[in-house]
């Protein structure tokens, strides 16, 4: 029998189940639209067997509810297919994570989870067939060995499902023998396609021919067709062809079908040799055995319209502040610069704190907006994340990233000659660039590293905290610190300080972020 064929006697084979197809959702109607061709067209290939569908965000049914409708059928055993191209978030932690919830709410009926699509042969020979319609309504000629192929992927925060991109594109290269091909993403992973496509055209090809694998229509697929248009007005001397996306086609809808069967005859597997939270994986060691929660909706920042509640302090708390408020003069603080003084003082228990303190014009205020804007604090040492007050990250969506124990840190200490505290601040710089908030309470030579960052390699962060204690080196990186003139910044003087200081410091501006959002909410 072709590949291309289906056996449908298989169907029944697999005993008694219903099927869920499992989507993503968007918040483009075309994409929403094609699904629903997709499972017309599943229904035909399952032979009558009970269908249902829906989607992980964005439109409805949602899974939950298409699953309910499944067992409200009749249905005892259920076989939810993932209709999404590789094993990423979605797949391994956001709708397991569902069906681990519908699982202890039916008890009694097996549910199923099937395998993601992955490199399947039959989505091989669609992308060559895409690739073939494109070549053939141009009206002009051009070599395979003249022409560049650029496979454009979902792009996702998990390398080994980015990888799966340029497996595929190295195997549509070498198979129908393109001079090269290039890869790129249309979001989350680099290059994004923009940045691709044009250096692509810089490879001396006639021809570009670009590939969007991509399932079905949408945000995505518009974005990439609209980056292969602006590339072929930039360069009329090349020929920018774009395929078809994989879409609404029977051989998708095989591998649907196959994947049912399999998940209902618990032969459902995924390749997990180079899964993140199983193996360790270069640059993804903290993820190695991470719990399997959805975190994909909730992980997003809360929109204008979503209340967040303003702080509220522990009542032995709020009499502190009093205490502190009425304890001396705070003539010359106002606003959060004085919020943070005050939370300085609580910290150390000492009224004095606030005239060693050193704030850039605009520093804390600056620092708010950057919590806002980027969600992302790196701290210097665990002891300063231990710090922070987790339910108001949560609330606000903010992540923290501590690299001093990262193998990566260890291996930089080493090789450079310096403290791991100084290693992991260059990979913070090296990995996010300038949308971060520096809290630095343990180690001068962090605050000597990010200071070289900031004036050698043009390092902008958004706020740098500084508050390291000790006698070796302290007070000299301080003052250090204070002269940097390029960023906002808040320091001491001296050599008190540490990592309760650099918390103390940043939870007053969460606090603060509370109050903005609820007041606009």
């Amino acid at each position: 029998m072709n590949r291309s064929e289906f056996d449908h006697s298989k169907i029944n084979q697999a005993g008694a189940y219903s099927v869920v197809l499992a989507g993503h959702g968007s918040r483009d109607p075309d994409g929403v639209q094609e699904f629903e061709e997709m499972v017309e067209l599943l229904r035909f290939e399952l032979n009558g067997r009970l269908l249902h569908y829906g989607y992980l965000e964005f439109s409805k049914p949602s899974i939950a509810e298409a699953v309910r409708a499944s067992i409200d059928a009749g249905a005892r055993k259920v076989v939810v297919v993932p209709a999404l191209l590789f094993a990423a978030g979605h797949a391994k932690n956001d709708m397991p994570a569902e069906l681990n919830s519908l699982r202890q709410e039916f008890s009694q009926i097996e549910i199923a989870y099937g395998a993601i699509m992955d490199l399947h042969p039959l989505l091989l020979e669609l992308a060559r067939e895409r690739i073939i319609q494109a070549e053939s309504a141009s009206p002009n000629m051009a070599r395979r060995a003249d022409t560049c192929l650029v496979v454009v992927g979902r792009g996702t925060s998990d390398s080994d499902a980015n990888s799966e991109i340029s497996k595929l594109c190295r195997m549509l290269e070498e198979g129908m023998g393109f001079g090269t091909s290039f890869v790129c993403y249309s979001g989350t992973a680099k290059p994004l396609v923009a940045a691709g496509l044009k250096a692509a055209a810089k490879l001396g090809h006639k021809r570009i021919i670009v590939l969007p694998f991509l399932l079905f229509n949408g945000v995505l697929v518009k974005r990439v067709r609209a980056a292969a248009q602006v590339l072929q007005e930039r360069h009329p001397e090349l020929e920018v062809l774009t395929s078809h996306y994989m879409g609404v086609h029977p051989y998708v809808a095989r591998v649907f079908a196959e994947r049912a069967i399999e998940g209902a005859e618990g032969r459902a597997t995924m390749d997990c040799s180079l899964c993140k939270y199983r193996v360790q994986i270069v640059g993804f060691e903290r993820q190695l055995g991470e719990a399997q929660k959805s975190n994909h909706i909730k992980s997003e920042m809360p929109s204008s319209g979503e209340a967040i509640e303003p702080y509220q302090p522990h009542p032995i708390e709020a009499e502190s502040m009093a205490i502190i408020n009425s304890g001396r003069d705070w003539s010359g603080y106002e606003g959060l610069t004085k919020a943070i003084a005050m939370r300085l003082v609580h910290t150390s228990g000492d009224f004095a704190v606030p005239e060693t303190l050193f704030f850039s014009p605009g520093a804390a205020e600056m620092g708010v907006r950057a919590l806002l804007r980027c969600r992302r604090i790196v701290c210097d040492v665990s002891m300063v994340e231990s710090g922070l007050k987790r339910a108001l990250l949560k609330s606000l969506a903010i992540t923290t990233w501590c690299g001093v124990h990262e193998d990566e840190a260890y291996l930089l200490a080493r090789e450079c000659g310096i403290t791991r505290s100084a290693a992991g601040i260059r990979l913070a710089f090296e990995k996010f660039g300038n949308d971060v908030v520096v809290a630095i309470g343990d180690a001068p030579t962090a605050v000597v590293e990010a200071v070289r960052l900031i004036e050698e390699q043009h390092w902008r962060p958004q706020l740098l905290i500084g508050l390291p204690v000790g006698f070796v080196g302290t007070a000299a990186s301080k003052e250090k610190l204070s002269k940097c003139l390029q960023v906002p910044r808040i320091t001491n003087f001296g050599t008190s300080g540490g990592s309760p200081w650099a918390a103390a410091v940043i939870n007053a501006m969460l606090i603060e972020c509370t109050r903005q959002v609820s007041v606009t909410a």
